[in-house]
Parts: C-alpha cells; sequence; structure tokens
C-alpha cells in the first residue's frame, strides 16, 4: 500500500488530524496532499543526484555526521534565505522550533525512503545544534548548524 515508512509517516500523521480538519472544515485529502508536498520540498531545492549521495553516505545506522550531509547534499553552499526555506520544512510542526522528534525524521525530508536517525544520532545532532540549551533548534542555531 506504502512506498515507504514515510509515506506510510505521512498518512499516519494525516489521519490524526482528521478530526482537525473536520473541526476547522479544511479539505482531509487536500490538507494530507499540502504536508505530503511540503516534506519533500527541501529535495527540490538540491541535486538529486547530490541528495542521493548524501544519503547513501549515512545509510548505516549511527553514520550520519551532519557536517558532511549538508556539505554533500550542497546546502551550506546555499544562500541563507535557502536555508531558511529548508529550516521551515524541516520545521514540520511550525513551531519555529526543529525539536527531537523532526530531527529524528530529518533524513526523509530529503527523501522519503531514508532512514530515522538513531537516538544517539539523534541527541548528537540536537547537541551539535542547541546553542542555547533549550532542547530544540531555532532557525538562527539550524543556519549556524549548516554552515560549520
Amino acid at each position: 500500500m506504502f512506498e515507504s515508512m514515510g509515506e506510510c509517516r505521512v498518512v499516519y500523521r494525516c489521519i490524526a488530524l482528521h478530526k482537525f480538519c473536520e473541526l476547522f472544515s479544511f479539505n482531509v485529502l487536500l490538507f494530507c496532499s499540502l504536508i505530503r508536498t511540503r516534506k519533500m520540498a527541501v529535495a527540490a531545492m538540491l541535486a538529486a543526484a547530490d541528495v542521493d549521495a548524501a544519503l547513501a553516505a549515512c545509510q548505516a545506522a549511527d553514520s550520519f555526521d551532519y557536517k558532511t550531509f549538508f556539505a554533500k547534499v550542497g546546502l551550506s553552499a546555499k544562500s541563507a534565505d535557502d536555508v531558511k526555506k529548508a529550516f521551515a520544512i524541516i520545521d514540520q510542526d511550525n513551531s519555529g522550533f526543529i525539536e527531537e522528534e523532526e530531527l529524528k525524521l530529518f533524513l526523509q525530508n530529503f527523501k522519503a525512503s531514508a532512514r530515522a536517525l538513531t537516538d544517539k544520532e539523534t541527541k548528537a545532532f540536537l547537541s551539535a545544534g542547541d546553542s542555547d540549551g533549550d532542547g530544540k533548534i531555532g532557525a538562527e542555531e539550524f543556519a549556524a548548524l549548516v554552515k560549520a
């Protein structure tokens, strides 16, 4: 039914938001479609071959290194505006921050079939980006992380 676990998670989120949509009279199918489109938009900003190479390099568990990944996908060479756009996409709940659960699914923002980060990778990624110690990564912290 689903091409990947990433797609399954998107559908699950859509189902979980069904009551929200009904409450505010949103069209559920349109809303789910927007979520799926938004999720993959960061990959559209980058060269597909670069994304594939970066994902292949961190395919094994506990092999993700944010500096290497950002360099391989070409995000570290992008403009400040492009980095802000990437942040907005990764910030799935639009809270203005990237929280631990969003970091765990970080790679799936680049390709739906990508693996989830391990707990060890997620915590290391969060630790590297959370310069103010609030347990989440803000837009400025993310920009600094990408350019590091």
